[in-house]
């Protein structure tokens, strides 16, 4: 009686030691993020950009190249593995806080008996093993791996807005190289008139051998851009295919493409509510979270480890009587580090310069985000500015080339000035189609940077750690 009121008593004081220490263990620090943050961007739209952004220009084709590309890329397949990966390893460590539990038996056979008789030849039973977390460090590790998950996971969500960026930006592409193709042809048909009518004015002497000469020049010019839009329309459609998971040789897009509207421009918001909401800067943070408990870790480890186990036995030399004999043991151990040459205190340092690593690099990523916003909207203001004044140059060039057409067929001029304007009239339309594709690739650059993630048909990593810290954005 009196040594199970002892084996009480000590479960009791042990108990209550452990938690006095838990309760008096020190906290882990929250990290100011190191953002100087601006109260506003210097330009914005009114309107609001959506998850889904690309669906601001209105267009089938696209929309379903991205949504197969979600589906079916496999870069995209990769980072999700990441993400089921990253979740394993926060499971894993999750389990350290809990009791182990092993169980095993033994048997054997002795002959001659009687010179074994004392022999425990068959042994059944289990232990329980149980490390009490003193000071938080089983803790800090378990919270490093799911604020770990969660940059992993916005990982992924940032490599699905990179990969809807890509095709968006490839396949605007596509449909304007189309129409410089659809150009070419034109101009193509307009040379070969050209030539035609001045062969008519060769032959009754108003022209010079030379002029042809100079027209057939600029037929094959306008022939070898072709060639380069055709080589560029299939090269942009190859790599389509592999974005959306596809072989190129089993791949197509409808010839019949359209340019799609403009569409309005996007309200930037805060630049708060974008580190908020862009998943990159997200993850940047939570890497930031996790090195900080990574350092946790490194301190605690230079404090004393207490831990528990019990061990119970079945002993018998006889099989019937295996579980009429049982024994117990409760232990108890305390170890603390005493001499190891700095070395705790070395990775403490280390864990330090890789927090303040992760902070530097936070801080980075905010500040190109910032100008990503920045440079997109200054690039599209005067990106517009040029395509007016292209199209007004355009305009002027075209009703220069009439004029000087008449001014030749009435003998007022000599060809070469009407070839001069005609070669210009030709290369400024290519140059409108060239500034609406650096209109249409850096609006979508603009879409990037102002976007947030998205959900795809990938289910959500279960169980998500909602661990944030106080200061989080």
């Amino acid at each position: 009686m009196m040594d199970r009121i002892k084996f009480r008593t000590s479960i009791v004081l042990s108990l209550g030691i452990c938690w006095l220490l838990i309760n008096c263990s020190p906290k882990l620090n929250n990290v100011d993020p190191p953002i100087d943050e601006p109260e506003s961007f210097t330009a914005t739209g009114d309107t609001l950009i959506e998850d889904q952004w690309w669906e601001s220009f209105n267009d089938r084709k696209l929309n379903s190249l991205i949504d197969t590309a979600l589906s079916n890329n496999f870069n995209l397949k990769v980072a999700w593995q990441r993400v089921q990966a990253a979740e394993a390893q926060r499971k894993q460590q999750s389990t350290f806080l809990l009791p182990s539990l092993q169980l095993g038996a033994q048997t054997a056979a002795s002959r001659p008996e009687p010179d074994f008789a004392g022999g425990e030849n068959t042994q059944i039973g289990g232990s329980v093993n149980y490390e009490v977390d003193l000071w938080g460090r089983i803790k800090a590790a378990t919270e490093a791996e799911e604020f770990n998950l969660k940059a992993t996971y916005q990982d992924y969500q940032a490599a699905a807005l990179s990969l809807s960026a890509q095709i968006a930006r490839t396949y605007l592409q596509y449909v304007l190289t189309d129409q410089q193709l659809e150009l070419a042809d034109q101009q193509l048909a307009t040379n070969k008139k050209i030539i035609q009518l001045i062969r008519v004015r060769f032959g009754n002497g108003q022209i010079k051998g030379v002029d042809i000469l100079r027209q057939k020049q600029s037929l094959e010019n306008t022939k070898d851009f072709k060639i380069i839009y055709q080589t560029n329309k299939q090269v942009l459609a190859n790599q389509l295919a592999v974005l959306v998971g596809r072989s190129p040789q089993s791949f197509q897009i409808d010839d019949e493409v359209d340019v799609p509207e403009w569409p309005a421009s996007p309200s930037t918001g805060l630049p708060l509510e974008l580190v908020r909401r862009r998943p990159d800067l997200q993850a940047a943070y939570n890497r930031l979270l996790s090195a900080d408990r990574e350092k946790a870790v490194a301190v605690r480890n230079k404090f004393p480890r207490l831990s528990f186990n019990l061990l119970s036995q079945a002993r018998s030399n006889e099989y019937a009587n295996v579980f009429k004999n049982w024994a117990y043991t409760l232990g108890a151990n305390i170890s603390a580090p005493l001499l190891n040459w700095g070395r705790l205190r070395a990775e403490v340092d280390r864990t330090e310069a890789v927090k303040q690593q992760q902070l530097y690099n936070y801080g980075q990523a905010v500040l190109t985000a910032f100008q990503e916003v920045e440079d997109a909207y200054v690039q599209e203001k005067n990106l517009l500015k040029r395509l007016k004044i292209l199209k007004k140059r355009s305009g002027m060039a075209k009703k220069t080339f009439k004029q000087l057409r008449v001014e030749f067929f009435n003998g007022m001029t000599d060809y070469i000035d009407v070839l001069i304007a005609f070669n210009e009239q030709q290369q400024l339309a290519r140059d409108v189609i060239t500034i609406k594709q650096d209109l249409f690739t850096n609006r979508v650059d603009l879409y990037i940077a102002l976007a947030g993630s998205f959900t795809t048909d990938r289910e959500e990593v279960d169980d998500l750690p909602q661990v944030q810290s106080k200061n989080e954005p």
